[in-house]
Formats: structure tokens, sequence, C-alpha cells
């Protein structure tokens, strides 16, 4: 499969293995070379490209109603704020997927359960979303397991819907599952939501360490190629595959 390709929407999974709610989401990237994000992503995938470049994403938002398998959502800990750092990347079938380097998140349970089960890079911190009627601002201090206190502060103005599908944003965002390694394999837990309605927004402010601590030193001291936010949408997740 060519680069620069994007996979249909695949069909709901038969099993689902969690369902949840993505609300107040804003979508920060940045180019980076190919050759910078390699060394970077798990064994047996390469950097997924688009317009000659590999990308960043700093993406605060928040979880809202996180249940397991089709049940209910689980109360309290189903809701929470949080901060990932992704990279995107192909296996050898050529699934495009999300990297994780980090999830910031402000619920211990969830981050001890997700290194635990799925060896996802979660980690604990101190974190908030506020909204009023013109910005959104995100605020996270990582408490553990480190560096302590990396986070910083984000605030963001939404502005108007996109026209229309546009290449670059569906490349940063129509992204149907997750490339990571389980007991030492390569799985792809593929998920399914419904298109994102997407807005253009301004970056009014950003301080931010967590970019830099998943192994991207400097790349936040550029202004981003791409910002955007949306209101959020509803996805569930299949079980891991090989």
């Amino acid at each position: 499969m060519a680069q620069d390709e994007i996979v249909k929407e695949p069909v709901v999974p038969k099993r689902q293995i969690m369902h949840q709610h993505w609300r107040d989401i804003t979508f920060v990237h940045w180019r980076v070379d190919a050759g910078t994000v390699a060394p970077l992503l798990p064994r047996g995938t390469t950097p997924d490209v688009h317009d000659g470049s590999s990308w960043v994403g700093l993406i605060p938002f928040r979880m809202v109603g996180a249940g397991v398998t089709r049940g209910p959502a689980v109360p309290w800990l189903g809701t929470f704020a949080e901060t990932n750092v992704r990279l995107y990347a192909r296996d050898a079938t050529g699934r495009p997927g999300v990297v994780f380097r980090s999830l910031d998140a402000d619920r211990l349970a969830v981050v001890l359960g997700a290194r635990a089960v799925f060896g996802l890079p979660y980690m604990w911190a101190r974190m908030r979303v506020e909204r009023d009627a013109e910005t959104v601002t995100y605020r996270s201090s990582r408490l553990a397991p480190g560096p302590r206190g990396a986070g910083g502060r984000l605030v963001v103005r939404p502005g108007a819907p996109l026209a229309g599908p546009e290449p670059l944003a569906d490349f940063l965002t129509a992204r149907w599952g997750l490339h990571v390694t389980i007991r030492g394999r390569l799985r792809f837990v593929p998920n399914h939501h419904e298109p994102w309605p997407l807005r253009r927004a301004e970056l009014l402010h950003l301080e931010d360490t967590l970019v830099a601590a998943a192994g991207l030193p400097g790349v936040v001291e550029r202004p981003p190629d791409s910002v955007l936010f949306s209101t959020g949408v509803r996805a569930v997740f299949g079980p891991p595959s090989g």
C-alpha cells in the first residue's frame, strides 16, 4: 500500500473490548523527518508519511464514559483528562496506525491497568481541561514514572469547521487502530468511530515538555504545522491481532 493513502473506515468490531468518548480534543502536529521517527517506533513498523514528512502529534482531550466490552461506563474511573504524544506508522501488511510515545492521564488505576494489560506507556499526571465561550485550556504535570513535572499548558481558540475533506486532516485524524508491542509481539488494536467534526483552531499559548520527554527534543520550539479541534466522537476497540 502506498504511503499518503488512507484506508477506508473499517466496520464496527463484532467483538468489542472497550468503548469510550473522546471530548474537547485538540490535535497539534509538527512535521518531523521520517529518519528521526523510525528509531522510536515498534520493531516491525515503519514511519507513515504524508506530503514527504512523518508527523508528531500532541493531543490533549477529555476521556468520557469509558467502559469494558459492551458494558456500561465505569463510574469515575471512566472519565478523566488525558494528553497523548503520538506518531504514525505502518506494519508489514501496510496497516496504518497510531504509535503512542506517551499517554498522560489523571487516573492512577487506569495508568496501571493499561500498562499491565496492553503495555502502553501510560503516565500518571495531574491534569485539567477548562472550556469557556471562546477557548479551551489544557494543563498537565506528570507525577510518575517520570520525568516528574513534565507537561505544561496549551490554550486554543476553536474556529470555523473544515469545509470538506482535507488530505492532511484525514491523515492525522482518520486512524483506525494502534500499533503496540504486547509481551514481545507486535500487535494491532483496531478501533472504529464516526467521522470527526473537525474545526480549525488558533493556538494561543503552548508550553510543553511532553514531546521532548517522548524522545523528540526541539520540536515544540517551532510553530506547529497543523492545529485542529473537535468536540469529539465515540470510539469502540476490537481485540488485538497479529
